[in-house]
């Protein structure tokens, strides 16, 4: 008889969680394991209650034709944003305020190498969706990430306020929330909000945990409209395999008034922390305003 030979195994092909959308692909770990299903997007899309459609462009351009300078381009009123590696200036400032970012548009002269067009490059670093211990699921590196670097966005829904409470009200205590409120404090004494929710349709930024002691910095950035994207830049220089992590209460490397602060301490209903971290605070943070009755009077 003629011994039977088998031949090599065919080659599996690796899961991408970001669905080809993404210019590198992100794995998921362990091996056959996926997350629960959701609509993939990488960038945020027009939810309802929204004010303004993000994919529309209603900024003008820069008529820059070389180099964008502070002063001179109109994307850069008072100083660069990035320095020659892509890093964003000034990350991990203690005491301060995260500084407004507006990249070049599509509208801009100005070329696609502009050293003020990062965020909208999209993802650069290996990534991998993985199973942790006890925080379900979480995103970590696979590569050296130095500090400064654009690391992802935190994409999703954006959401009218009425719409974010409903979801709200139809969560259990056992349901992850994805809800995220960026609040930006401008001069006049206004306050933006923006409310982004990944929960169905969203990015890779919606596997990040909290921690009390993050590695990630989220920054509102403007490309073609008010609608900010939210971008995590690496607060520090981040190794492989290290778990990717941001403050969800935003209070890291960022000043906060007293309302802001009542808003995080308020609450009800408190989640165990296991971010790990020596100073963590035993709780996640909790934003009291979004579990509010479905009236608010001050916000249109």
């Amino acid at each position: 008889m003629a011994a039977s030979v088998e031949g090599p195994e065919a080659p599996t092909q690796r899961l991408d969680i970001a669905r080809g959308l993404e210019n590198v692909p992100v794995s998921a770990w362990p091996p056959g394991a996926e997350p629960e299903p959701f609509q993939y997007t990488p960038d945020h899309v027009a939810g309802p209650g929204a004010d303004i459609d993000p994919t529309q462009i209603t900024f003008p351009g820069c008529v820059c034709l070389q180099t964008c300078l502070p002063g001179i381009c109109s994307c850069l009123r008072h100083a660069e944003n990035y320095d020659d590696n892509s890093c964003l200036i000034g990350t991990g400032s203690e005491g301060g305020c995260a500084k407004p970012v507006f990249e070049c548009n599509i509208l801009c002269r100005c070329s696609d190498q502009c050293r003020n067009r990062v965020v909208q490059q999209g993802l650069r670093f290996q990534l991998q969706v993985f199973k942790t211990e006890k925080k379900g699921w979480g995103l970590r590196t696979l590569e050296f990430i130095p500090k400064g670097r654009f690391v992802c966005e935190y994409a999703g829904e954006v959401l009218g306020y009425s719409e974010v409470q409903r979801r709200i009200q139809l969560q259990t205590t056992q349901d992850p929330n994805y809800i995220i409120a960026v609040r930006e404090h401008v001069y006049s004494g206004q306050v933006i909000e923006t409310f982004v929710d990944p929960a169905y349709i969203g990015n890779i930024g919606r596997f990040l945990n909290h921690s009390c002691e993050p590695n990630l910095l989220m920054i509102p950035v403007r490309i073609d409209s008010m609608v900010p994207k939210l971008a995590l830049f690496a607060a520090k220089d981040i190794l492989p395999e290290e778990e990717l992590s941001y403050d969800y209460s935003g209070r890291f490397l960022n000043l906060m008034d007293s309302e802001d602060k009542e808003r995080l301490d308020q609450g009800k209903i408190r989640k165990p922390c296991y971010c790990g971290a020596r100073l963590c605070a035993a709780f996640l943070p909790y934003d009291s305003s979004l579990y509010c009755p479905l009236e608010k009077s001050n916000i249109s």
